[in-house]
């Protein structure tokens, strides 16, 4: 039978690097959990593993949609349910790691997602209406769906309603949890304010270092500034910079800042569920105490 081990926590705690430790001590493969590394070139700005870091360990969902393809939680949920279960007979220690909440619980949890594509014209239509509106109408057809989207949550009162108007079904009689029957451990990193934010800058430098601004500028040429991923964290500060908006010295403070804030949302969610097992991203013998952890839970 499969075990599954999860690696996650917030930005910059060190999920890969320990998942690469842990992977090459126990023969197993690693499944990225993170919603940015699924797209080609978006490298170094995601963290994505480099490409000797793949070689000394087999790593899956990266590197799989185009960054103009869309690449929803149920297209995620699908994959990874499919290579878990395809991995189990050559690999039955698999390494689930990341920091997207909603890939992970997908998985962990077997979330029933409403398959319902972005619809663009639908979404036009609903958010010239404003959210005062929308949130009405949401009370109206969805009143269950309501009670858990905040009224001024615009982000999923849209989608409810567009699953809603596809499908003709609420979204609450669409959602629930269906959990795999096979054995999960949750391993979370976490650690104090002040060793994330050091932590956050010293891989923001790094990233400069490495290329990103030369890999903003390639992007740009090849899909036009207004590519989405562009928008996202890292990549946003730096076209900033790129177009003379800000100097490169303030496009690394704001990604600071922002990757801060960001993990400050990360925590918050993975803080939410009990099931994760917590460890200290800065003890100086992490990699032991996880890897102790792991062969008891192999063993039980």
């Amino acid at each position: 039978m499969t075990n599954l081990i999860v690696i996650c926590g917030a930005t910059a705690t060190g999920k890969s690097r320990l998942a690469l430790a842990l992977a090459r001590r126990n023969g197993s493969v690693i499944l990225s959990a993170d919603s940015r590394q699924v797209y080609r070139s978006f490298d170094i700005g995601t963290a994505k593993p480099t490409a000797a870091e793949q070689r000394l360990v087999q790593h899956y969902l990266i590197d799989i949609c185009d960054p103009t393809d869309t690449m929803t939680v149920a297209d995620y949920q699908q994959l990874a349910q499919a290579l878990i279960s395809s991995l189990t007979v050559s690999s039955p220690r698999l390494l689930l790691v990341g920091g997207t909440g909603l890939y992970i619980r997908s998985v962990t949890q077997g979330m029933k997602i409403p398959r319902v594509a972005p619809q663009q014209e639908l979404r036009s239509h609903l958010e010239s209406l404003g959210q005062k509106q929308l949130y009405a109408m949401l009370q109206q057809i969805d009143p269950s769906a309501a009670k858990k989207i905040h009224p001024h949550d615009p982000v999923r009162t849209l989608r409810a309603l567009e699953v809603y108007y596809v499908t003709g079904r609420p979204i609450s009689e669409q959602q629930g949890e269906n959990p795999p029957n096979y054995p999960i451990l949750q391993i979370g990193l976490d650690c104090d304010s002040a060793h994330l934010t050091r932590r956050i800058a010293q891989r923001t430098e790094k990233m400069i270092a490495d290329g990103l601004v030369a890999e903003v500028e390639y992007l740009c040429q090849k899909y036009g500034n207004d590519l989405p991923l562009l928008n996202t964290l890292g990549y946003q500060e730096i076209k900033q910079y790129l177009a003379g908006d800000i100097s490169l010295d303030e496009a690394k403070e704001l990604t600071i800042l922002h990757t801060r804030q960001f993990a400050k949302r990360q925590r918050t969610w993975f803080k939410a569920y009990p099931k994760i097992e917590w460890f200290d991203a800065e003890s100086p013998d992490l990699i032991e105490q996880v890897w102790h952890r792991v062969e008891q839970f192999v063993l039980s």
